[in-house]
């Protein structure tokens, strides 16, 4: 048998911890007769899901009755992605010759007698949404990692008038806080600032030991402890499993060295590369002290109230600290602390 755990980004791998809650209540909403919302945005820090869980979304509205689901890049003009993928799709292709629709100037398909060639791929785009809003269909377009960048607000604004034409057509786009959060705060994208966001919380404890113990039979206790390991960061379950699965008669202190190693080049160089330096002075402190008190950590890093108070929002918006108990925060990360303390000079 093959391994059932995944180390790449992105792909829905054999033993895959649904997130029940999130995935119901967007497939829901936008399966619902008068959807309230068009729009959903996924985020949280790398390796916590977001790509999995998009798919996983995907997969299940593209096995409804007349849903097209599409996905383009954010890295190219994305209504001409747009336009060419939903010309791709056989029904959709032959509803818009039916329709008499000649997009043979912008490269789709040949010319149509009796037809005027549409030149503009902006109105391409709004007839085919016409066609397939009158045909019944609804149409999810799905984006990964998006950044606040010019392609982006071009085609967030041609979303906006579609809404407002109140065409069958949804969005699905992740990102990272940060990202998602300057391209919320747009002037002329006011409508995304009202989009809901679903921040990627850790995977459910029980379920991430249930896995372990099934997968690889072993007893709750060991379960428990590989669980505890991961902190129930996505990326994390899979890593250990993965490889635990190539060592099986190993302990699971023997297979550190290499969990960290995936851990580190993988994710959190990137993480720490990305951080402040004030980010890394409070997080340094964090590690090397193991303190969680608020008040003792604001002393240690000589911070005012409100110095520390920026920097720990910022730190639990980018998804590495935990802020759920009153003045206390600790590390979301699995075996970050290690990392940190060996990173710390570098």
């Amino acid at each position: 048998m093959r391994n059932p755990f995944s180390i790449s980004f992105g792909t829905l791998p054999t033993q895959y911890i649904s997130r029940i809650t999130q995935t119901n209540q967007i497939v829901e909403m936008f399966t619902d007769d008068n959807p309230s919302n068009h729009v959903f945005m996924l985020t949280g820090i790398r390796g916590s899901g977001k790509t999995v869980l998009m798919t996983d979304i995907s997969e299940r509205l593209r096995n409804e009755k007349d849903w097209i689901v599409v996905e383009i890049s954010p890295e190219r003009d994305m209504l001409e992605g747009l336009a060419a993928t939903l010309y791709a799709v056989p029904e959709l292709h032959a509803l818009f010759i039916k329709a008499k629709l000649d997009f043979s100037a912008l490269g789709l398909g040949v010319s149509v007698e009796n037809a005027a060639p549409i030149t503009d791929t902006e109105v391409a785009v709004n007839r085919m949404l016409e066609y397939i809003t009158k045909a019944g269909k609804r149409v999810l377009i799905t984006v990964d990692e998006v950044t606040n960048n010019a392609n982006l607000k071009v085609f967030a604004a041609a979303f906006q008038i579609y809404l407002r034409r109140n065409f069958q057509v949804y969005l699905i786009m992740t990102g990272l806080y940060e990202n998602l959060y300057n391209l919320q705060n747009e002037k002329s994208l006011t409508f995304l600032y009202r989009a809901p966001k679903v921040i990627l919380e850790p995977l459910n404890y029980t379920a991430v030991v249930s896995h372990y113990k099934k997968v690889f039979e072993i007893d709750n206790e060991q379960a428990e402890y590989m669980a505890k390991l991961t902190k129930g960061y996505s990326f994390a379950f899979q890593v250990l499993g993965y490889i635990y699965w190539n060592n099986k008669e190993s302990k699971i202190e023997d297979i550190l060295p290499e969990y960290d190693q995936y851990l580190d080049e993988y994710v959190y160089d990137k993480i720490w590369s990305e951080m402040s330096e004030m980010d890394r002075k409070v997080v340094s402190a964090m590690a090397i002290s193991g303190e969680t008190n608020v008040s003792k950590l604001r002393e240690l890093v000589g911070m005012t109230t409100s110095q520390f108070s920026v920097y720990r929002d910022r730190l639990k918006r980018k998804g590495i600290i935990n802020t759920a108990q009153y003045g206390y925060i600790s590390l979301l990360l699995p075996r970050f602390e290690e990392y940190v303390k060996l990173h710390i000079d570098l």
